[in-house]
């Protein structure tokens, strides 16, 4: 509970402009490249932005209250290594009259976790919280992800 308090925190900072790195003028990307442990604010970011970069992994929800975004949000802080790996990063969204390209391109009500693959497709939508091991699952099953670990494979010979 602890790590998920920090990481509310660290997101409260995110969305009031008080972060350090934000401080620095760095986008969304870069602070991600430095540490894939960050929740970011989906108003940060355009899809467009991550496309064959990143895998947007979005929490929405309508209040930061919600039960299933704070254990969602707990789930996901607990093995954000797993994450980082398969080149997910995570975004957080609980304002339901906000106009993020997120929220109007993935169109949630109330709470919803969505992914959005590498080539800006969605991935999954659920409707319920989910444990990064099925995540990471779902990744590790896409065609390109496979490519990634084969590629992987091949560098390591």
């Amino acid at each position: 509970m602890m790590k998920f308090l920090q990481m509310c925190g660290a997101t409260v900072a995110l969305l009031c402009g008080a972060s350090a790195v934000a401080a620095q003028d760095l986008t969304v990307l870069e602070q991600w490249e430095t540490d894939h442990t960050q929740v970011f604010d989906a108003t940060d970011v355009t899809l467009a932005e991550l496309q064959w970069i990143a895998r947007p992994l979005v929490v929405f929800a309508d209040t930061p209250n919600d039960p299933r975004f704070r254990q969602q949000m707990d789930l996901l802080t607990d093995r954000f290594d797993d994450l980082a790996e398969r080149d997910v990063i995570v975004f957080a969204d609980t304002d339901p009259d906000g106009a993020s390209e997120l929220r109007l391109r993935l169109r949630p009500r109330g709470y919803m976790m969505a992914l959005v693959a590498k080539d800006g497709t969605v991935a999954f939508r659920k409707p319920s919280p989910w444990s990064v091991r099925e995540i990471t699952r779902s990744i590790d099953k896409m065609p390109l992800r496979q490519q990634e670990i084969e590629d992987r494979r091949l560098i390591g010979q």
